[in-house]
């Protein structure tokens, strides 16, 4: 797996494709001797007689079919029951015909999915709502990332009182990371490696520390976005100045190094989740992906559901593979999938042509200027020999027909800034980056080395044109420091990726969106802020995108609603961030999608952007169990022993003679299938009173992107509850006429009282 952060950094593969597929992503692994790694699920109550300890009769197993030759990396009690080894193919096939031993999965590598936030979110106007006592600080947020930079000032201790007493973790020392780096603020960081090194050899030093030290920045980035203590006077190079804080300030941060320069892998990010459940964290903040799988192949979707069991809330990244359809990862119900949307900050730039057109574009460069007269500019396709040079690709420039001139570069295939130092190295004065139409108008700052800007599509195409047609074109570009009010805002990242849901299409995913574009949070002392090697500027904040940043906040805000109502779970805690999310600006437009430019779709953002001084105030919710979610998977028809590898249950839970329905899982959204022919389906949902008593009516609506309605029957349509915790139920219908296989349809269904709104995404679809 890698982090979902998207930045001109290391990983530049990673921000590239944003997410790899499982098969794709296991070539990458080292292999030795035909070997590879495997998770083995084992039954915990099928441990033969003869042995004392499960790890007795794991290795035992694992001797049996590889005389030896294996051993076991981790064993795993809690999360899972079971080991992780290196095998070969027929050893894993040999060992899942065992007794007791439910599955053998390969390992899969996970890739990264890579200030003024709190404002935006109301949360400067909303902190009276949520507790400032010791409450809201025995609150523990765990971040499984890149390890964490315990020097920053986010992570300053000052008016925390003792660590909470249950707490369990341990701040290990390491290379460069001394065990006495934790305090009352950061009270854990740990790090995990043997399935790493099984995989690809040892830890290259000279590059990362062996320890839970953060060379990378993402960690850093993604834990104090969450839980980050307030910082006076942060900024990047002068952009986005004011004070920088996390969702949660007043929560415990503890870290979970999982992820190194080669990716993260799934043995130990099995073993990650364990110990920090452990530990006795409340939150899982995971801004990772590795593609789609069925749930119990997929190991973060195994670690979240024993994590939820134990009351814990799990957050995870969509993915940037946006705006592709059916592009995201970390779908299983029992996690919140959080896509990606902007903020009303931006860092513009002016690029001035010769001819007199200005456009638009973006920049975090602070450095030298331009000169203010023209400077001359040509299309890096125009000055190479290569094919790829209009990418500018190392090595492809020719340095007599760049040097001293603005240089423009098409976006794609190498990092962002990579682009900026090919143009340095070849002479170029200044760069302007161009997207094409794989990222239309999606515009992301970047701290670029020497001047330059990124522009759109459309900005791009006329200056192509223009550098290509005129006999001396030149350029110009000016840079405007930070701007905030920006509107419309917020819309979604052209990045984020979207729905359906690939695994199982009656869960509408993703779950909301939040900030994701242009955030500023600490980094690491280790790289700079372009996170390439050559990059010898260092920042202690940092600016970057990418549903890696969005996830981490939902996690803050997680942390805030189980501080402000302890007895929530993690369900019901999703329930209050969807049910309260907005989905239209206040004039009554939708969300904008800037993929598209109309109306962003339930696919695109859930139930719409989190709104977190409703949250904490929802009225009612959505409540779930994990014996619900076992009545799901009984519902997908997942055969027992993949369940009881998921869930650690009986694998009988299923009964014949009960009817299991997904349209019965209590979801605070709603997605409805048709044949191309028509037909109705129906939901069933149970509402869970958390707020004044009242009456609530329902009004509900629904049509197809043609205009065709969708009939939406609700009964009852009127709901009363007289206290708290008081529960009532409800039946959805929904009926439609014939469409053409894959016709999407989208709508809203609203519970209102005098005092809450209740609001879920309808999403209808012709298969």
């Amino acid at each position: 797996m890698w982090c979902h952060g998207r930045r001109s950094a290391l990983f530049a593969v990673a921000v590239a494709a944003a997410i790899v597929a499982a098969a794709a992503a296991a070539a990458g692994e080292v292999v030795h001797d035909g070997r590879r790694t495997y998770i083995v699920h084992c039954s915990h109550a099928a441990m033969p007689s003869e042995f004392a300890a499960h790890g007795d009769w794991y290795a035992s197993s694992l001797q049996s079919v590889s005389g030896g030759a294996a051993e076991v990396i981790y064993t795993y009690d809690t999360l899972l029951h079971g080991y992780s080894a290196r095998l070969t193919r027929a050893e894993a096939k040999a060992l899942e015909a065992q007794p007791g031993v439910l599955l053998v999965n390969p390992e899969t590598r996970y890739e990264l999915h890579t200030t003024r936030t709190p404002e935006f979110l109301g949360l400067d106007r909303a902190e009276a709502l949520f507790p400032e006592s010791n409450t809201a600080s025995d609150v523990i947020v765990g971040v499984l990332d890149t390890g964490v930079w315990p020097e920053r000032p986010s992570y300053d201790d000052a008016g925390f009182g003792p660590v909470p007493a249950g707490w369990k973790g341990k701040c290990e020392g390491g290379s460069d990371f001394n065990s006495s780096a934790c305090n009352r603020k950061l009270i854990g960081a740990r790090y995990f490696l043997a399935g790493y090194e099984a995989s690809k050899g040892p830890v290259d030093t000279t590059k990362e520390s062996r320890s839970p030290r953060d060379n990378d920045g993402h960690g850093t980035h993604t834990s104090s976005t969450a839980a980050g203590s307030a910082v006076r006077g942060a900024n990047l190079l002068g952009y986005a100045s004011g004070t920088a804080k996390g969702m949660a300030p007043r929560a415990r941060v503890a870290t979970y190094k999982v992820c190194w320069v080669g990716g993260c892998f799934s043995s130990d990010i099995l073993k990650g989740m364990e110990v920090a459940v452990a530990d006795g964290v409340d939150v899982l903040s995971l801004s990772l992906g590795g593609g789609t799988s069925d749930y119990y192949r997929d190991s973060i979707a195994v670690g979240a559901y024993s994590a939820m069991e134990r009351g814990i809330f799990v957050s995870c990244s969509a993915g940037n593979a946006g705006p592709g359809a059916a592009s995201l990862t970390n779908g299983a119900p029992w996690i919140t999938t959080v896509g990606a949307g902007t903020l009303d900050r931006d860092f513009p730039a002016y690029v001035t042509l010769g001819n007199g057109n200005k456009y638009n574009g973006v920049s975090l460069y602070n450095g030298k200027q331009l000169p203010t007269t023209p400077v001359p500019f040509v299309y890096a396709g125009n000055a190479s020999n290569s094919s790829m040079g209009a990418l500018c690709m190392t090595g492809t420039l020719i340095p007599a027909k760049v040097a001293g001139k603005i240089v423009l570069c098409d976006r794609g295939t190498n990092a962002r800034v990579q682009k900026g130092f090919v143009v340095r190295d070849a002479g170029g004065a200044g760069m302007v980056l161009a997207n094409t139409a794989a990222n239309g108008e999606e515009l992301v700052a970047d701290a670029h080395i020497l001047p330059g800007a990124g522009v759109g599509e459309r900005a791009g195409n006329a200056m192509r044109t223009y550098a290509s047609s005129d006999p001396k074109p030149t350029a110009n570009i000016v840079f405007a420091g930070t701007k905030v009010g920006i509107q419309p805002s917020p819309v979604v990242a052209a990045f984020s990726s979207r729905g359906p849901n690939t695994v199982t299409p009656g869960i509408l995913k993703p779950d909301l969106i939040a900030p994701g574009v242009n955030i500023l949070a600490a980094w690491s002392g280790s790289v700079g802020p372009s996170g390439i090697a050559g990059d010898d500027r260092r920042t202690s904040f940092n600016i970057i995108s990418g549903t890696s940043m969005s996830c981490p906040h939902v996690s803050g805000l997680a942390a805030l609603l189980r501080s402000a109502h302890q007895d929530w779970s993690p369900a019901a805690i999703r329930s209050a961030l969807m049910t309260t999310a907005y989905a239209a600006y206040p004039n009554g437009d939708g969300l904008l999608d800037v993929a598209t430019e109309r109306a962003a779709t339930p696919l695109d953002m859930g139930a719409g952007h989190v709104d977190p001084s409703k949250a904490v105030d929802p009225g009612l919710v959505y409540d779930l169990t994990a014996a619900d979610y076992l009545d799901f998977l009984c519902a997908i028809e997942y055969e027992p022993a993949q369940i009881a590898a998921l869930t650690k249950h009986s694998s009988d839970h299923c009964s014949p003679n009960r009817t299991y329905s997904v349209a019965a899982l209590n979801y605070p959204s709603f997605s409805a299938t048709f044949p191309a022919a028509g037909g109705t389906e129906k939901h069933t949902r149970t509402l869970t009173n958390v707020g004044k008593p009242g009456t609530y009516k329902v009004t509900a609506s629904a049509a197809a992107a043609s205009g065709t309605a969708i009939k939406v029957s609700v009964e009852p349509s009127t709901l009363s509850f007289s206290k708290v915790g008081e529960k009532r139920s409800y039946t959805v219908s929904f009926a439609a006429g014939g469409r053409p296989s894959g016709t999407n349809g989208f709508g809203r269904l609203v519970w209102s009282s005098d005092h809450h709104v209740v609001a879920s995404p309808i999403l209808a679809t012709w298969a």
